[in-house]
């Protein structure tokens, strides 16, 4: 796991942007997979600003989805298909059908579950994806004690994650209380990974995903299990972490070739 400590959110953005876009230089087709909420809006905003920019060609990446709320409509304003749409795919440019997502309107959400599955297999796996971690510790909505080794699948959130959630809402009542989301095995089969976290809020979680034991406790330990991980965070985000002035070194002596 290689940990970056950045400045702020907007060099986050930036970093991870860049990344994105040497993806696309050498794999114009590959699947990105994206998250929902405020953390990775800089994300998308410095990758579309390079599209703009003629920087890197996204015409032909796809998207997928981490998750999506159970029994909200598709034109639902915070279905996460419609927020990926919005805050992903049209800023990109890009045609809806680039997109793919868990079906959270099916009437048999066991089946819908084992078809996005599937269908990210026959995608060719998703080649980057791009995660946040709750204040609890859980990446998707894998809430904590959620097994290691699982698949996509329904959850039902906790009452601290509706809370986290309340605000995209009129209020808590009217947050789902299930969700689809992939599981931790679906997660760690991207090729790689990318945790992007902001604010003290998450101190905690990042110091314990981090340097803390592997953990169903914490599910965004599991990270410490991929080939490929990459955690970045902002000075506030790090501010628990007893090796930040590891990091920060190792970073600073990595070649430039390696890249994130």
């Amino acid at each position: 796991m290689e940990v970056v400590i950045v400045p702020d959110s907007a060099a986050g953005g930036e970093l991870i942007a860049e990344t994105l876009a040497d993806l696309l230089r050498r794999k114009p087709d590959a699947l990105l997979g994206v998250a929902t909420g405020s953390t990775p809006l800089p994300v998308y905003e410095a990758l579309a600003a390079k599209v703009r920019a003629l920087e890197v060609d996204a015409s032909h990446a796809r998207i997928c989805q981490l998750d999506e709320y159970v029994g909200l409509p598709f034109g639902h304003p915070e279905s996460y298909r419609s927020v990926v749409l919005r805050e992903v795919v049209e800023p990109l440019g890009l045609a809806e059908v680039s997109f793919m997502g868990p079906d959270g309107t099916a009437e048999d959400v066991e089946s819908a579950c084992l078809a996005y599955d599937r269908a990210l297999a026959e995608a060719g796996g998703v080649d980057l994806q791009l995660l946040g971690i709750g204040t609890d510790g859980h990446i998707g909505f894998n809430e904590p004690c959620s097994s290691l080794a699982s698949r996509t699948r329904i959850k039902t959130l906790t009452e601290q994650t509706r809370k986290d959630n309340a605000r995209f809402f009129n209020g808590l009542d009217d947050v789902p209380h299930h969700v689809i989301t992939q599981g931790i095995g679906t997660i760690l089969e991207a090729r790689h990974l990318v945790l992007l976290a902001t604010g003290e809020a998450k101190a905690d979680a990042v110091a314990l995903a981090v340097e803390g034991p592997l953990s169903a406790l914490v599910p965004a330990s599991a990270l410490q299990l991929h080939p490929h991980a990459t955690v970045v965070v902002d000075e506030a985000a790090a501010s628990r972490l007893k090796l930040a002035d590891y990091f920060r070194a190792t970073y600073a002596a990595k070649p430039d070739w390696q890249g994130i």
